[in-house]
């Protein structure tokens, strides 16, 4: 049996996407609302919330296209796991092979055999753009460009992405190397969960070689944005100007992608258009923070006596203005469980609802492991319970 919990709050009503090129909230439970039409000159573009990923507004999203260097996002992510993991170290020296200072296009002009620091060539990536030190990043991380480039795919395979395709990890064009604004988007949605790649990606300038190189961010938005402090741009004469960034504000994190703007700036220009649109349109609440203890549950046969269930992951709501009154959530939680319990199991289910209609489910998980009581543990509890002597 469950028992319900049930956690009457004021807050905001889930919004789904439109149909390409217009934004438009789907009736459902929910009133019929006008279409607002958002016109942009990208070929395809996507706005979206970044801790649900709710879609706000989308132009042909899935389309396949020429990404450019907006590829090194994934590169990106790629090396920052790896150092996570322990793979590699941010300290760790690399010498530039022939392959690396052979590369063309934007670039640090590495020379064959020049040594530089892995978090140096990952900045020159994020900043600079740098196709060379994608390269020296690349053969340092899997051993080789090619072992490096499956990675990268293997990845998109993780993160359930089937528009893309990367057949290098710095953009140039090649056949077959294609990606949609909504991979990208939510490439970048995951890599704004390391706090490296999120280091990285916000540096506006720097000083490369001691300060004999100067790095600015191709990333313009950091300047003239308000709250914009992430992202990557990408052109070539096949993929035209591309972007993806964040910006958050008043606690609203949006991420937009625009794909095939046509001259010089406009990817920012349409960026800014879809921010606009967002940050005037929609607000966020924020229902839970991650961990946040939503319950207490009693455990059988265990070593503790009960347990906190909690949300793994931020649970954020995005609305459109004025709609406040209309969202509820509700907590279900079991009246017990029993031992033994991994940390991170799933052991209940926070409800969001419209109109007392449920729109999104998230799992509530244990807070900690729960090991089983020893049998010892066992009979002690019993004449606990039998005698009231403990």
């Amino acid at each position: 049996m469950w028992k319900k919990m049930i956690i009457w709050i004021t807050a905001f009503t889930l919004l789904f996407p439109a149909a390409a090129g217009a934004a438009k909230i789907k009736t459902g439970q929910q009133p019929a609302q006008p279409v607002v039409q958002l016109e942009t000159t990208a070929q395809s573009a996507v706005l979206m919330e970044a801790n649900s990923g709710q879609i706000l507004y989308e132009k042909n999203m899935h389309q396949a296209l020429p990404p450019a260097s907006v590829t090194k996002i994934m590169t990106l992510l790629v090396a920052v796991e790896a150092v996570e993991q322990g793979k590699v170290k941010l300290e760790d020296r690399i010498k530039a092979s022939e392959n690396a200072a052979g590369m063309g296009g934007s670039q640090i002009y590495l020379e064959p055999g020049e040594e530089m620091t892995l978090k140096d060539l990952l900045i020159s990536i994020a900043v600079g753009s740098a196709n060379d030190a994608c390269v020296a990043v690349a053969e340092h991380v899997a051993g080789s460009h090619e072992a490096f480039v499956e990675m990268m795919n293997q990845k998109l395979k993780d993160l359930g992405l089937k528009d893309s395709k990367f057949v290098n990890a710095y953009g140039l064009p090649a056949e077959g190397h294609v990606a949609s604004a909504y991979d990208l988007a939510m490439i970048l949605r995951e890599g704004m969960k390391h706090p490296l790649f999120r280091e990285l990606t916000s540096i506006k300038e720097y000083d490369l070689r001691g300060g004999e190189f100067k790095l600015y961010n191709t990333n313009k938005l950091l300047w003239w944005y308000n709250g914009a402090d992430t992202g990557k741009t990408g052109w070539t004469t096949e993929a035209k100007y591309c972007l993806a960034s964040s910006a958050q504000r008043d606690g609203l994190r949006l991420i937009a992608v625009v794909m095939a703007t046509p001259e010089p700036r406009s990817h920012f220009r349409e960026s800014i258009k879809l921010y606009n649109y967002g940050f005037a349109r929609y607000k966020a609440v924020n229902i839970s923070q991650a961990g946040q203890v939503q319950g207490v549950i009693p455990v059988s046969k265990g070593q503790v006596k009960q347990v906190k269930a909690v949300s793994q992951e931020p649970v954020v709501m995005v609305v459109e203005k004025g709609q406040e009154k209309k969202v509820t959530y509700k907590v279900e939680i079991p009246a017990r469980v029993q031992a033994p319990i991994k940390k991170g199991q799933k052991i209940g289910k926070l409800i969001i609802m419209f109109e007392g209609q449920p729109v999104k489910i998230v799992d509530l998980v244990a807070a900690r492991e729960v090991e089983a009581a020893t049998l010892n543990q066992h009979f002690g509890a019993i004449w606990q319970k039998a005698t009231g002597i403990k």
